[in-house]
Protein backbone atom coordinates (compact mmCIF):
# COMPACT_ATOMS: atom_id res chain seq x y z
CA UNK A 1 0.00 0.00 0.00
CA UNK A 2 1.12 3.37 -0.44
CA UNK A 3 0.40 6.30 0.69
CA UNK A 4 -0.16 9.72 -1.00
CA UNK A 5 -0.80 12.92 0.95
CA UNK A 6 -2.89 15.76 -1.72
CA UNK A 7 -2.45 19.06 -0.19
CA UNK A 8 -5.39 21.53 -2.17
CA UNK A 9 -7.29 24.18 -1.52
CA UNK A 10 -10.09 24.62 0.87
CA UNK A 11 -11.84 26.66 -2.07
CA UNK A 12 -14.33 25.83 -4.47
CA UNK A 13 -12.26 25.08 -7.96
CA UNK A 14 -13.12 26.81 -11.27
CA UNK A 15 -14.25 24.37 -13.84
CA UNK A 16 -10.93 24.07 -15.33
CA UNK A 17 -9.40 23.25 -12.32
CA UNK A 18 -11.96 21.14 -11.36
CA UNK A 19 -10.85 18.67 -14.64
CA UNK A 20 -6.70 19.14 -13.32
CA UNK A 21 -8.12 17.69 -10.25
CA UNK A 22 -10.79 15.04 -12.07
CA UNK A 23 -8.17 14.31 -14.61
CA UNK A 24 -5.65 13.50 -11.55
CA UNK A 25 -7.44 11.31 -9.69
CA UNK A 26 -8.64 9.89 -12.69
CA UNK A 27 -4.85 8.87 -13.83
CA UNK A 28 -3.03 8.01 -10.36
CA UNK A 29 -6.37 5.26 -10.12
CA UNK A 30 -5.07 3.97 -14.40
CA UNK A 31 -1.64 4.28 -13.93
CA UNK A 32 -1.39 2.95 -9.92
CA UNK A 33 -3.97 0.94 -9.49
CA UNK A 34 -5.97 0.37 -5.90
CA UNK A 35 -2.64 -0.10 -4.03
CA UNK A 36 -2.48 3.88 -3.89
CA UNK A 37 -4.50 5.57 -0.84
CA UNK A 38 -4.91 9.14 -0.81
CA UNK A 39 -4.88 10.87 2.54
CA UNK A 40 -6.65 14.40 2.20
CA UNK A 41 -7.43 16.72 5.00
CA UNK A 42 -10.94 17.57 4.56
CA UNK A 43 -14.35 17.46 2.17
CA UNK A 44 -14.57 21.09 0.78
CA UNK A 45 -13.13 22.78 -2.11
CA UNK A 46 -10.55 21.21 -4.36
CA UNK A 47 -10.51 18.11 -1.59
CA UNK A 48 -14.60 17.76 -2.36
CA UNK A 49 -13.69 16.96 -6.02
CA UNK A 50 -11.00 14.88 -5.59
CA UNK A 51 -12.50 12.94 -3.17
CA UNK A 52 -15.40 12.39 -5.21
CA UNK A 53 -13.71 11.64 -8.07
CA UNK A 54 -10.89 9.26 -6.33
CA UNK A 55 -13.76 6.95 -5.10
CA UNK A 56 -15.45 7.02 -8.26
CA UNK A 57 -12.35 5.67 -9.89
CA UNK A 58 -12.19 3.03 -7.67
CA UNK A 59 -9.17 4.69 -5.25
CA UNK A 60 -9.01 4.62 -1.17
CA UNK A 61 -9.24 8.22 0.15
CA UNK A 62 -8.66 8.57 3.70
CA UNK A 63 -9.85 12.24 4.90
CA UNK A 64 -8.19 13.94 7.94
CA UNK A 65 -10.86 17.04 9.02
CA UNK A 66 -9.39 18.85 11.65
CA UNK A 67 -11.32 19.46 14.68
CA UNK A 68 -13.29 22.13 13.65
CA UNK A 69 -14.48 20.50 10.40
CA UNK A 70 -14.74 17.14 11.90
CA UNK A 71 -19.34 17.63 11.61
CA UNK A 72 -19.46 17.58 7.61
CA UNK A 73 -21.10 14.97 5.99
CA UNK A 74 -18.72 12.18 4.11
CA UNK A 75 -19.26 9.92 1.42
CA UNK A 76 -19.13 6.61 2.65
CA UNK A 77 -17.13 5.15 1.17
CA UNK A 78 -14.39 7.29 2.40
CA UNK A 79 -12.41 6.52 5.68
CA UNK A 80 -13.09 9.12 8.19
CA UNK A 81 -10.05 9.85 10.84
CA UNK A 82 -11.64 12.05 13.72
CA UNK A 83 -8.17 12.69 14.91
CA UNK A 84 -9.41 15.44 17.52
CA UNK A 85 -6.26 17.34 15.65
CA UNK A 86 -6.84 21.25 14.69
CA UNK A 87 -6.41 22.37 11.12
CA UNK A 88 -2.32 22.51 11.23
CA UNK A 89 -1.70 20.01 13.14
CA UNK A 90 -4.01 17.38 11.30
CA UNK A 91 -1.71 18.47 8.48
CA UNK A 92 1.61 17.06 9.94
CA UNK A 93 -0.24 13.87 11.05
CA UNK A 94 -1.53 13.84 7.34
CA UNK A 95 1.93 14.66 5.56
CA UNK A 96 3.71 12.71 8.12
CA UNK A 97 1.72 9.28 7.32
CA UNK A 98 2.38 9.52 4.15
CA UNK A 99 5.01 8.22 1.51
CA UNK A 100 4.89 11.16 -0.83
CA UNK A 101 2.69 14.57 -1.07
CA UNK A 102 0.86 15.90 -4.29
CA UNK A 103 0.12 19.50 -4.41
CA UNK A 104 -2.74 20.32 -6.26
CA UNK A 105 -2.48 24.19 -5.59
CA UNK A 106 -3.28 26.14 -2.49
CA UNK A 107 -2.78 29.02 0.17
CA UNK A 108 -1.06 28.96 2.99
CA UNK A 109 -2.27 25.80 4.01
CA UNK A 110 -1.27 24.05 1.34
CA UNK A 111 2.22 25.53 1.89
CA UNK A 112 2.75 24.80 5.16
CA UNK A 113 1.92 21.23 3.97
CA UNK A 114 4.63 21.11 1.24
CA UNK A 115 6.81 22.56 4.04
CA UNK A 116 6.12 20.06 6.26
CA UNK A 117 6.81 17.24 3.53
CA UNK A 118 10.06 18.84 2.73
CA UNK A 119 11.07 18.89 6.57
CA UNK A 120 10.10 15.11 7.06
CA UNK A 121 11.26 14.10 4.03
CA UNK A 122 9.09 13.60 2.03
CA UNK A 123 8.93 13.91 -1.85
CA UNK A 124 6.61 16.73 -2.90
CA UNK A 125 5.24 16.80 -6.60
CA UNK A 126 3.87 20.45 -6.87
CA UNK A 127 1.38 20.89 -10.06
CA UNK A 128 1.66 24.42 -11.15
CA UNK A 129 -1.83 25.84 -10.86
CA UNK A 130 -1.65 29.62 -10.89
CA UNK A 131 -2.59 29.81 -7.49
CA UNK A 132 -0.32 31.24 -4.61
CA UNK A 133 1.84 27.71 -4.20
CA UNK A 134 2.88 28.28 -7.42
CA UNK A 135 5.96 30.51 -5.84
CA UNK A 136 7.20 27.59 -3.52
CA UNK A 137 8.60 26.62 -7.20
CA UNK A 138 11.02 29.20 -7.33
CA UNK A 139 12.58 27.06 -4.50
CA UNK A 140 12.68 23.93 -6.47
CA UNK A 141 14.34 21.61 -6.47
CA UNK A 142 15.25 22.10 -2.81
CA UNK A 143 13.92 24.78 -0.18
CA UNK A 144 16.95 24.92 1.94
CA UNK A 145 20.51 24.16 1.98
CA UNK A 146 19.46 20.69 3.86
CA UNK A 147 18.39 19.12 0.76
CA UNK A 148 16.22 17.01 3.25
CA UNK A 149 13.71 16.42 -0.36
CA UNK A 150 13.31 16.92 -3.84
CA UNK A 151 10.09 19.29 -4.96
CA UNK A 152 9.53 18.14 -8.28
CA UNK A 153 7.31 20.88 -10.30
CA UNK A 154 4.96 20.11 -13.15
CA UNK A 155 3.08 22.36 -15.58
CA UNK A 156 0.93 18.55 -16.53
CA UNK A 157 -0.84 16.33 -14.68
CA UNK A 158 0.17 13.34 -16.61
CA UNK A 159 3.90 13.44 -16.24
CA UNK A 160 3.28 14.40 -12.77
CA UNK A 161 1.24 11.02 -12.08
CA UNK A 162 3.90 9.13 -14.17
CA UNK A 163 6.86 10.40 -12.11
CA UNK A 164 4.96 9.89 -8.96
CA UNK A 165 3.84 6.16 -9.64
CA UNK A 166 7.28 5.57 -10.44
CA UNK A 167 8.37 6.55 -7.23
CA UNK A 168 5.88 4.90 -5.37
CA UNK A 169 7.40 1.40 -5.48
CA UNK A 170 10.59 2.96 -3.95
CA UNK A 171 8.99 4.57 -0.80
CA UNK A 172 7.54 1.18 -0.14
CA UNK A 173 10.67 -0.39 0.04
CA UNK A 174 11.65 2.77 2.72
CA UNK A 175 14.43 3.93 -0.24
CA UNK A 176 14.38 7.25 -1.96
CA UNK A 177 15.92 8.67 -5.21
CA UNK A 178 16.45 12.16 -3.12
CA UNK A 179 19.81 12.71 -1.55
Amino acid sequence: MKLVAVAAHSEPPDRAREEVIREFARSLASRCGDSVVLLVGGYWGFMKVLVDEALAAGLTAVLLPPVEREDVEFPRKAIVLRTGLSFRLRSVAMVRSSDALVVLGGASGTMQELVTAYAEGKPVFLLLSGLPTDRMAQLAPHLDDRRLAEVRVYSEVGALVEDLCEHLPLAERGLSRVG
